[in-house]
């Protein structure tokens, strides 16, 4: 086993300071010793704030993958470069988490993993809210089979409204759309790990781009002007599995709608359900009769003492490092969240041309 980590950061945006530098700071195992960022005062404030003595700032990813003294790069760019800086990453010899989606496109997604393979280097993905307490509680259960045969599930990503007017989030060219790929992209990934299926059989799918033409919109980030709100404000897709199961697809940024959640699942089995809209619930039948179970996933129990507990970012960090560490693979596994990009790609593509996709 490794001492040390030395881990790159490629992008030093918001991702980066929200999750990534605050949660691998807190790992004894972990230096942070270079920081890129096409706008050098970025990458100079994370170095200042999270970097070790001395760390390295560059404007250009190339320039630091030749440097071999690091071991793990953390892509926080926008979606257009995950595929091309993940795959110069691990050809350069490194281990790489990239943000999600995994890509634009499943092509990219599809080279991503190839290259992941042949460097014969670790990829994942970060889909974080797999490692909140109610997901891993309730992977749990249904991998010991409480649901029994999950053949229905909800992957719920609805906001009223909340648009992301920074950055480049309304740009279909460098993001590749809208809530769909932003947000909806986690409740899917979520809601293909209950249920461990990864084999899409077919898919529909609509966009709709209507509330993101109003002017002056009620947005907690300020209103959006149209003109630049190139995206879907939301979309939904309806997708079948080889098996049989049927998966709902929802997806929002702004929708007049009072049903609001968020990277969240709900699933119907033949032997019991479960849903995240009020805390996580656990549904069934017993001795005749139905019942619901809140699950308590409060750590404390003890008088004036409310436990400890660790983030899902602070979990999502550990568990990758502990995975490069000790050789184990990664609790998101790039072919999982390839299958995800294949999914979400192929709404976009039912929803232009008003056809089912079908998959091989």
């Amino acid at each position: 086993m490794m001492e040390k980590l030395r881990v790159a950061i490629i992008g030093c945006g918001g991702i980066a300071f929200g999750k990534h530098l605050p949660s691998l700071s807190r790992i004894s195992e972990v230096e942070l010793i270079v920081f890129c960022d096409s706008k050098k005062e970025k990458a100079q404030k994370a170095a200042d704030q999270y970097g070790v003595a001395n760390a390295m700032i560059y404007e250009h990813y190339k320039e630091l993958l030749a440097n071999e003294s690091i071991d793990v790069v953390h892509v926080c760019t926008p979606n257009i470069s995950h595929a091309e800086i993940t795959i110069a990453a691990l050809n350069a010899g490194k281990h790489v988490m990239c943000e999600k989606p995994m890509a634009k496109s499943t092509e990219e997604a599809k080279a991503m993993l190839a290259a992941a393979e042949k460097s014969n280097k670790k990829l994942t993905i970060g889909y974080n809210n797999r490692f909140r307490q109610d997901s891993q509680y309730l992977r749990q259960v249904c991998q010991r089979g409480d649901l029994g045969n999950i053949y229905f599930a909800k992957a719920h990503a609805i906001r009223r409204r909340a648009v992301p007017t920074w950055g480049v989030f309304l740009d279909g060219e460098k993001q590749g759309g809208g809530p769909l790929i932003d947000i909806g992209t986690h409740a899917l990934d979520l809601t293909l790990w209950m249920m461990d299926n990864y084999e899409p059989k077919a898919v529909m799918g609509a966009t709709h781009h209507q509330l993101g033409k109003k002017e002056n919109a009620a947005n907690p980030w300020g209103a959006w002007d149209p003109k630049d709100f190139t995206v879907e404000d939301s979309a939904f897709g309806f997708i079948t599995m080889k098996n049989g199961a049927t998966i709902i697809l929802e997806s929002s940024w702004a929708l007049n709608s009072l049903d609001v959640d968020e990277a969240k699942c709900s699933l119907s089995g033949t032997d019991g359900g479960a849903d995240m809209k009020d805390g996580l619930r656990i549904n069934g039948e017993e001795f005749g009769k139905l019942y619901t179970t809140n699950v308590d996933l409060d750590a404390g129990g003890v008088a004036f003492y409310d436990g400890e507990t660790e983030s899902a970012a602070d979990l999502e960090a550990r568990l990758w490092i502990d995975a490069i560490m000790q050789d184990n693979e990664p609790i998101v596994k790039p072919k999982e969240a390839l299958v995800v990009t294949q999914i979400l790609e192929a709404i976009y593509q039912s929803a232009k041309t008003g056809k089912a996709v079908y998959f091989d």
